[in-house]
């Protein structure tokens, strides 16, 4: 009867599944998408490889997806399948937005990205609650995000793992996508365990660097003291007896174009690289920089396109996530290595990394979100960080991911990691955003962050299109004027500057001076934008 089963199975594989699957014993184990559906039930824990829209499981979300809408089932609570969702960081809109369309989403953790997501979130729908990416790994294994888990192995955080690979060897490990993130302590943290192998990308075999994870006490340093340093396995090892099924997939990552650089973002590049210069040439950089981490995002990602035109050589990056602007630099020879966590291109830089990999893959390194975000080798390494905010406020307060201090946006995601920890922290965001009624009428650097993500003891550098702020060894009386001079839109400026001193004369007479405020107009440039739609005032008093 084995022999038997197994000869059906085969039959069913493709010649490339074969191929990419070395312990043949799991082709025993090959289902389709459709037959793993009826696994799924209402409120369970389920964990998917996966980090900013690469390396995640795309058929067995889809199927789940198909068989909801199909069935109509979120119309009778007797039939409703609502899932816990737990993923490094975002996935694919064809995956977790659909299921936030269709209300399949109860809790998502501990990042997203997505409008149907931040909608579902916003409307009361979906529990939500950001976590910094370094920490969320470990939170999961010990199990603080199920405390009150109903059903299943209460061994086991999640009841299933969905994991994409490109390929399994012999002893049954894997060989990831173009993510890690946190799929070790997902893989480890689940009592059943789907693998995807991906046959429509190749398989990315010495790509990755998994380091073992162990609880305290028993953690161990991370012997990392370069960006290209080796000190884990290339392929991710699986517990072959919780692997129930493997899935053939054919669906490559759906990213999107980055947008094209602006004069905005060329601006802001430009005030960048002149300020590395100057460090450079007060001693206090290399001539190559220290390794560089760049945030994700259509700025950041111009921001280090920035670097193709200046001066600097032999560039390193320790980060979360390489987009497409690394690609240039590496094929100038610019940019020496990259270690990140994800590989986030646009389809064609992609495609042009996948026909061009020989000449890439020795200078790349994909690790697990615990090593790319680990605080300890941020600070050893002198990490310069770059990352995009929604708002700053004028004593260097960030705000990354509410809007109003209410609407989730999208998630914290590794900003706390690399901001608190890294040798030279810099946000860099447009001075103003539009509005339907004025297209100067979000000021992105207001009296006082209407959230605060980051504290103004983790920021040193503040740039807009309009200049460049160094507040490293101010005072926050030093620093309001300057971040208001420097990278204030002009027609917010004087604004600004009005509410510093009146708030630096009230605070003054009643001996409150240290960071003055206005406490009965701090946030009135918000409330004027819900009101009015737009953040000008008439005057701070009635």
């Amino acid at each position: 009867m084995f022999r038997a089963s197994r000869i059906v199975k085969q039959q069913v594989a493709s010649a490339a599944l074969k191929e990419r699957v070395g312990r043949k014993s799991f082709l025993d184990k090959l289902k389709t998408a459709d037959e793993l559906v009826g696994l799924f039930k209402n409120d369970m824990h389920i964990g998917w490889s996966g980090f900013t829209g690469v390396g995640y499981p795309k058929m067995v979300p889809a199927a789940l997806a198909d068989h909801v809408e199909k069935n109509n089932l979120q119309d009778d609570p007797a039939t409703k399948l609502k899932f816990n969702l737990y993923v490094g960081a975002s996935t694919g809109p064809e995956t977790e937005n659909r299921w936030a369309e269709l209300d399949m989403l109860s809790r998502r953790y501990p990042h997203q990205v997505g409008k149907s997501i931040a909608k579902g979130i916003n409307e009361g729908r979906i529990s939500f609650a950001d976590q910094h990416l370094s920490k969320f790994p470990q939170d999961l294994e010990d199990g603080f995000y199920t405390l009150n888990k109903k059903h299943g192995n209460p061994n086991y955080p999640l009841d299933y793992a969905l994991v994409e690979a490109t390929e399994i060897l012999e002893d049954g490990s894997l060989i990831l996508g173009a993510s890690v993130g946190a799929t070790p302590e997902i893989l480890k943290s689940a009592e059943k365990i789907i693998v995807e192998v991906n046959t429509a990308l190749p398989s990315f075999r010495g790509l990755h660097d998994i380091a073992p994870s162990y609880p305290p006490p028993y953690r161990q340093p991370l012997l990392i003291s370069h960006p290209s340093d080796r000190i884990g396995l290339t392929s991710m090892p699986v517990d072959p007896e919780r692997v129930i099924a493997i899935v053939e997939s054919n669906k490559p990552d759906n990213t999107s174009q980055n947008a094209p650089q602006d004069d905005v973002s060329r601006a802001i590049g430009s005030h960048l690289i002149s300020f590395f210069s100057d460090e450079v040439a007060a001693g206090r950089l290399p001539p190559n920089l220290l390794p560089l981490q760049s945030g994700i995002g259509n700025i950041a990602n111009a921001v280090i396109g920035a670097l193709e035109d200046s001066p600097f050589e032999h560039l390193t990056v320790w980060t979360e996530v390489l987009q497409d602007s690394f690609i240039p630099l590496l094929d100038s020879n610019k940019l020496d290595f990259a270690s990140a966590t994800s590989l986030r291109f646009s389809p064609e830089k992609f495609e042009h990394l996948i026909s061009n990999w020989d000449q890439y893959r020795d200078r790349l390194l994909l690790r697990p979100q615990q090593v790319a975000n680990s605080p300890e080798i941020i600070r050893r390494l002198g990490v310069i960080a770059s990352n995009t905010p929604l708002e700053v406020d004028i004593y260097s307060h960030i705000n990354s991911t509410l809007v109003g201090g209410t609407r989730c946006m999208n998630g914290l995601g590794g900003s706390g990691d690399f901001l608190r920890n890294a040798r030279l922290s810099c946000v860099h965001t447009p001075s103003t955003r539009p509005t339907k009624s004025d297209p100067h009428g979000i000021s992105c650097i207001v009296a006082f962050a209407s959230h605060i993500d980051h504290t103004e003891h983790d920021i040193d550098v503040i740039v807009t299109e309009q200049g460049l702020a160094d507040i490293r060894g101010l005072s926050p009386r030093e620093r309001a004027p300057v971040i208001i001079n420097k990278c204030a839109h002009p027609v917010y400026r004087d604004q600004l500057m009005e509410y510093y001193d009146r708030s630096l004369h009230e605070c003054l007479k009643r001996g409150a001076a240290h960071e003055p405020h206005m406490l009965r107009n701090a946030h009135k440039m918000h409330t004027n934008l819900l009101e009015h739609g737009t953040m000008k005032l008439d005057k701070w008093d009635p």
